[in-house]
């Protein structure tokens, strides 16, 4: 800790008299600067403990000088006596009085010099205390860093290091210390003005440093602190930036491979070549799962089975991979397989899922590729969760990709639905009724509460419209799948 006023005052051998500002003595003394000048403001940074004799002062020029001595900056000022002056001035007393600077008597047994040696120790003794602690704080980093702790452990180290809160922000949310997580969203809306770099501001009576991280994702480290940071707090935050960068790339590529070995897995077991598949997964992540298999597609955007996969790590009784746009998920028939994996689903967002029955490990490549049909399909009808018995259930829609059923039904339907639009009439539920009744007539106009005439007339219309004759089998076929989309 810096040497203050207090310090220096309370040091008996130098005989120092406190003349003005008992209460601002803790004032941390940068540097001595012994001078005889009038005006000294050019030769000081701000900070000094100013010795003087007062050879060129007097009772009129003293006020001056000490307002100058403020406007420095000054920690306070050492008046010599005995020299040219047998007691401090009083106009500089009653000065450094009103303004707030805390002038300190030195009595002529005390040289100067043993003033700056005191002065001197204290700094390099605190000068050598920030480097110790700098070094101990960045070796206790390091550790942690590359033990079990990663980033998380560097981020509670941080925070008991500065004595503070930190909090490490991403595009996927924030994970943080203490009361961290209670300011991520004010912090976030700072970080949103910080492309890169550092910002500082005050938030909740703390001064929050906020740095970017030189890392492929936008990432971001707020540290919070009851006071600013001194030299040391700030030598600590940087290197816990360095050090959170790396680990974090090093963690995305590490993840990033892991990930490609169980689609590779995946791959093996589709191929047919179950030994080798199975062979990895037992060497990798443990016995696998015993088969009969239930197997579950879940599908969603990238960033969605990217935190799916982060959410599935902590299950050791299930196996998943990405595969295409989709991630299986397989475990043990019987093990509510579907439910812990639309429960892990439901924490990253929304997902649809296909689920096919148990199946033994030589049908793999048929069950996934119905799985991720079913899934599909639960994506196509907004469901959670589709079973493939379901989707086979629907028939001939069964073997349609439902994105191109759903265009073909539109276009097909669309000058029909611009009539209806125009209130001319209600040609696609008659349509619809007419052929869910095989064309009767009587039958179809009595379900929709018309005369036959209107619904011939209607029909007439459709054909007239669509440019097609409803009385092929082949048209009504295609209406009916238009129909269903």
């Amino acid at each position: 800790m810096a040497l203050t006023l207090a310090g220096l005052a309370a040091d008996r051998p130098l005989g120092l008299r406190v003349l003005t500002g008992d209460d601002l003595l803790d004032r941390p003394i940068g540097w001595v600067h012994p001078t005889e000048l009038t005006d000294p403001q050019a030769f000081l940074e701000g900070g000094e403990l100013l010795l003087t004799t007062g050879l060129a002062l007097d009772e009129e020029s003293s006020p001056a000088y000490v307002r100058r001595l403020v406007d420095a900056g000054v920690a306070g000022l050492g008046f010599g006596v005995g020299l040219s002056h047998e007691s401090v001035p009083r106009a500089l007393v009653t000065t450094a009085a009103e303004v707030g600077l805390p002038v300190l008597e030195v009595p002529r047994e005390t040289p100067f010099i043993a003033i700056t040696r005191a002065v001197s120790r204290a700094v390099a003794a605190d000068e050598y205390a920030t480097t110790v602690r700098i070094g101990t704080a960045q070796q206790e980093l390091t550790r942690t860093a590359v033990g079990k702790g990663g980033p998380a452990g560097v981020l509670r180290k941080l925070a008991k290091l500065v004595d503070g809160w930190v909090l490490l922000l991403d595009t996927a949310g924030a994970e943080g210390t203490g009361a961290a997580m209670s300011y991520a969203d004010e912090v976030r809306d700072e970080l949103k003005q910080l492309r890169s770099g550092t910002r500082v501001f005050a938030l909740d009576g703390h001064e929050v440093v906020l740095q970017t991280l030189p890392t492929r994702a936008r990432r971001a480290l707020a540290v919070g602190t009851p006071e600013p940071l001194d030299t040391a707090g700030r030598h600590v935050v940087n290197t816990a930036v360095a050090l959170l960068s790396l680990a974090l790339e090093q963690d995305v590529k590490l993840t990033h491979a892991w990930r490609l070995l169980r689609t590779g897995v995946v791959d093996l077991l589709a191929a047919g070549r179950h030994e080798l598949a199975l062979g990895v997964m037992t060497t990798a992540w443990g016995d696998p799962p015993e088969p009969p298999w239930a197997v579950v597609a879940l599908v969603g955007g990238p960033a969605q089975r990217r935190r799916l996969g982060d959410a599935l790590e902590g299950d050791s009784s299930l196996f998943f991979a990405e595969s295409g746009s989709a991630v299986l998920v397989i475990g043990r028939s019987g093990g509510d397989v579907p439910a812990r994996a639309l429960a892990a689903a439901a924490t990253v967002g929304p997902m649809y899922a296909g689920l096919v029955d148990p199946v033994p490990l030589e049908n793999f490549a048929v069950a996934a590729e119905q799985a991720d049909l079913a899934a599909r399909a639960a994506e196509a009808d907004g469901k959670p969760l589709v079973t493939y018995a379901e989707h086979a259930a629907r028939g001939l829609l069964s073997l349609i990709d439902p994105v191109v059923a759903r265009i073909y039904g539109e276009n097909l339907l669309a000058p029909l639905r611009r009539h209806d639009e125009s209130g001319r009439g209600d040609l696609v539920e008659s349509v619809r009724c007419w052929l869910e009744h095989h064309g009767h007539w009587d039958v179809a106009a009595a379900r929709l509460g018309v005369h036959r005439h209107t619904l011939r007339n209607r029909i007439r219309k459709a054909a007239e419209l669509l440019g097609r004759d409803l009385d092929s089998p082949g048209v009504r076929a295609e209406l009916w799948v238009a129909l269903q989309t």
